[in-house]
């Protein structure tokens, strides 16, 4: 009720409502600038096998669909995994959903598994159980899938001055995308994540934080000294809703 009031309040000493600013993201980066160098193995490797500490690692190995539909299936997915045949996303799996559909024709397909570590376990009984990434059996129609390629992703601390960026093209596939924006206003604001999928986000090369569709709170806060008077150049790494080409600036938090 109070908050309702205050906005009412500043609603009318404004003269207009408070509008959300948009912004426009034309530009991306492909995530292939991000991989480090791979490690192959008959069978996934976790990311502590992988000696990877925190962050995402690209799965990937070939596949042979005799169908149109095939269910995949993960013994083991921690914390969250966007899947991915021949570029084209299929869908998420995480530790409480781990079979898929996936959508294919018969033939030779790249299946590939964006893979990020959330957070460590700090307490309860699974402390002692704390892998992360994709390991155990993997199957698809109940073949087991063996012959995997495993690429870290240097995302997080790249330096984004060294990512080229180019006219955004009709693909699903994973990436950085920029716009820039006027902003001449005082005061805090929220970046709107709605629609979006996973990811991190930028300002003015300043990283801002992350983000999760699942999460109740779906906007990032960004302070009021990280605006600069006149443009302002805004990054968002993107694992799975990559066809997002706006978002917008609200005055106010925003939840679900």
């Amino acid at each position: 009720m109070v908050r309702t009031m205050i906005l009412s309040m500043m609603t009318v000493f404004l003269g207009q409502p408070l509008m959300a600013q948009e912004i426009r993201l034309e530009e991306k980066a492909s995530v292939n600038q991000v991989y480090n160098k791979a490690v192959e193995a008959e069978n996934a490797l976790s990311l502590n096998d992988l000696d990877i500490e925190s962050g995402y690692v690209l799965y990937q190995t070939e596949i042979n669909t005799d169908a149109e539909s095939e269910e995949l299936e993960l013994e083991n997915v921690r914390d969250y995994a966007v899947v991915y045949v021949d570029g084209k996303v299929q869908g998420s799996l995480t530790d409480k959903s781990k079979k898929l559909a996936i959508k294919t024709h018969p033939g030779k397909h790249l299946l590939q598994f964006y893979v990020e570590n959330i957070g460590r376990i700090t307490y309860g009984p699974e402390i002692t159980d704390n892998s992360k990434g994709i390991f155990g059996t993997i199957t698809l129609d109940g073949n087991e899938l063996q012959d995997w390629k495993m690429i870290p992703l240097t995302v997080r601390n790249y330096p984004l001055k060294d990512l080229v960026f180019e006219q955004r093209s009709a693909n699903d596939s994973p990436g950085f995308y920029k716009g820039q924006f006027e902003h001449n206003l005082s005061g805090n604001k929220y970046l709107n994540m709605t629609g979006w999928g996973m990811g991190e986000v930028w300002l003015n090369q300043k990283y801002l934080g992350s983000y999760w569709e699942e999460e109740k709170q779906q906007s990032i806060l960004i302070p009021s000294t990280d605006l600069k008077p006149g443009k302002n150049e805004l990054v968002i790494f993107e694992l799975k809703n990559n066809q997002q080409k706006k978002i917008s600036l609200s005055p106010t938090p925003v939840f679900k």
